[in-house]
């Protein structure tokens, strides 16, 4: 099972959606609270290019934000990439 890390704010909804839909596939997330930490909000940054919460990573691959998350369930693809 893949490692699963996500950044996030404390007040981020579409924060919220991701990590629930993770859950309910019985995944354990990491959330990383750019909002309490200058440091991971410049690593989120670094990594990504981005600004905006959430940005989710299954290992090291990217995998956006709750839309690209939800897409990739829709299409059936993310199972394929947590078994990766």
């Amino acid at each position: 099972m893949s490692n699963i890390n996500m950044y996030s704010t404390s007040t981020c909804p579409y924060c919220e959606r991701a990590q629930a839909l993770l859950e309910r596939k019985g995944l354990e997330v990491n959330k990383i609270l750019v909002d309490q930490s200058v440091e991971e909000f410049n690593t989120m940054i670094a990594r990504t290019g981005l600004r905006t919460v959430p940005q989710i990573f299954i290992g090291e691959h990217h995998v956006g934000g709750f839309t690209d998350l939800y897409r990739l369930e829709q299409n059936g693809e993310l199972e394929q990439l947590l078994k990766a």
